[in-house]
């Protein structure tokens, strides 16, 4: 053989056992197997739901009897509060069990650093199969592709972030442009947005009822593809973690048919009317946040007319019976499918909904309608179902499912696990004092990205707030010495600041003293080194 013809075969046997090396490397490890016994979860998840807008919860006037029903069978949170109200900032909060200065997703349509291990990833590494079905809102980069929810940590992937600009990438327009002869209309489009329907209404006409038939909402697709999975993991057998996360009852509240007119003839009580005067006292950031529109050049919203917040309060509840029939379907579809008794059901929300209290409409604010969120769950024969009255934080649901599952909590998660308050005869649990909150706030109301360092934006310098509650105290701290303090028992509308009074002098100064000492603290387990390098 001579030299060159034998240096080129050697050269082409290489690159061929190179690229098989290479292939093995990159090929995916077989996925362990779970833990005998191990339990399902299936993570129900709303969108701005407040804690008082479920029956079971206070609420006389709202239909929800299958969430009243899985309440009556689950550990029935009354005080759960988020740690950012705010839908990304909050979900990243769910699935590290770490506060939001911590994971560093701090507001809408931001990445995640690619450093933060969601749960559904830790779930798969023991052995669990993992399906998303709707909003997500959670990516190490955009575009939100179904594909980048999968890096994500889900295997199975039906995704719908609901918001149109990332409606290419939804798997419900997909399918609603195949299967609603009405396909062309818009699907948040609603009567009044079209000038001779809008002429129409009558006093008893829903003005944001739907153009499109209740099956091919949004909300409908999500029951129908989370009962799909559910029925296709039943045959698997693998233990599996399921994400139903449903984008109602946010904001814009178009709703369809028949919910339309479920509270035609409730009139559901309604805030009280907010003085510019009173919103002009309030810290800049919280002012700001709600004299948005204004500085976009809307009208001011604290001045809505009270007809139209009616409409919004009856479609708001609409929505929430329509996704209340969704999960009693799908809490029928677990005990047909023979998994009901070996999964764990959690119902909550992201955040809640301000619905013009204090002036405001939306979240982003540390009121009790924006950071205390509905929050059930139920494992039969494992969580002692029962009303809890406990101050508990969204992170500790990431331990507390890890604790279920026989699995190691994350190290540097800071939620602590609720088990040992749901088992019966376990008493090693200990109870929070407080829950804490965070939120960076201009984002929202600047509506552009203005920000001038060393200015803020819109003259609101450095807008990263904080809340510390107790049972009885509320302490907001917003930067540059500006505070709010409330005596919840007194005081449970938040509608004396207190933080000023010398007489509330040394609560004040102990509720910042929390504060500070939580900032320090909370991510301690990243500030001590393992070992020194020498």
């Amino acid at each position: 053989m001579k030299r060159r013809a034998f240096l080129q075969g050697t050269a082409a046997a290489t690159s061929i056992l190179s690229g098989l090396a290479n292939a093995a490397d990159t090929q995916t490890p077989p996925r362990p197997k779970a833990r005998p016994g191990s339990p399902n979860i299936l993570l129900i998840m709303t969108d701005q739901q407040r804690y008082d807008c479920v029956g079971v919860n206070g609420n006389p006037r709202i239909k929800t009897p299958h969430l009243d029903q899985l309440a009556a069978a689950s550990a029935n949170f009354s005080h759960c509060f988020v740690q950012s109200p705010v839908c990304p900032p909050s979900r990243a909060c769910f699935f590290t069990g770490r506060y939001a200065h911590a994971h560093r997703n701090r507001v809408n349509y931001t990445c995640l650093p690619e450093t933060e291990t969601l749960f559904p990833q830790h779930l798969q590494a023991a052995g669990y199969h993992t399906g998303l079905v709707g909003k997500t809102h959670l990516y190490y980069a955009y575009p939100p592709t179904p594909d980048e929810a999968r890096r994500t940590g889900f295997d199975d992937v039906d995704l719908h972030d609901g918001a149109g600009s990332v409606d290419e990438w939804s798997d419900y327009v997909t399918w609603r442009n195949a299967h609603d002869p009405q396909a062309e209309v818009g699907y948040r489009t609603t009567v009044q947005d079209i000038p001779e329907r809008k002429a129409q209404l009558g006093p008893k006409d829903n003005p944001f009822r739907t153009l499109i038939d209740a099956e091919y909402t949004d909300t409908a697709w999500t029951g129908m593809r989370t009962r799909a999975r559910l029925k296709e993991y039943a045959q698997s057998g693998e233990p599996f973690f399921l994400f139903s996360s449903y984008w109602k009852p946010h904001s814009p509240f178009e709703v369809p048919a028949p919910y339309d007119s479920l509270y035609n003839d409730v009139d559901i009580p309604l805030p009280e009317k907010e003085s510019l005067d009173a919103i002009k006292a309030m810290p800049p950031h919280v002012e700001r946040m709600i004299r948005r529109t204004e500085l976009r050049g809307r009208p001011p919203e604290h001045e809505m007319d009270r007809e139209r917040l009616q409409w919004i309060y009856r479609s708001y509840y609409g929505s929430i019976t329509h996704i209340d029939d969704e999960v009693g379907a799908t809490l029928k579809t677990l005990e047909e499918t023979g998994l009901a008794d070996n999964t764990i059901v959690i119902f909550v929300s992201d955040h809640g909904d301000q619905l013009l209290e204090h002036g405001m409409m939306g979240k982003n604010v540390f009121f009790e309608g924006s950071v205390r969120v509905p929050f059930m769950m139920r494992y039969p024969g494992q969580i002692q179902p029962g009303a809890y009255d406990e101050l508990v934080e969204t992170v500790d649901l990431l331990p507390t499912l890890f604790d279920y599952c026989g699995l190691e909590t994350p190290y540097h998660a800071h939620g602590r696990s609720l088990a040992p308050l749901l088992r019966e005869g376990d008493d090693t649990y200990q109870a929070r004092e407080c829950v804490f909150s965070e939120n960076i706030m201009p984002e929202v109301f600047a509506g552009v990205h203005n920000y001038e360092k060393g200015k803020g934006v819109f003259g609101v310098r450095h807008p990263d707030a904080k809340m510390v509650r107790t049972r009885r105290w509320k302490y907001n701290y917003y930067p540059e010495g500006h505070e709010e303090l409330f005596d919840l028992e007194k005081d449970p509308g938040e509608r004396h600041n207190i933080a000023a009074d010398p007489a509330h002098q040394a609560t004040r100064d102990a509720m910042k003293a929390r504060m500070v000492d939580w900032l320090i603290t909370a991510t301690e387990t990243e500030q001590i080194a393992e070992k020194w390098l020498v």
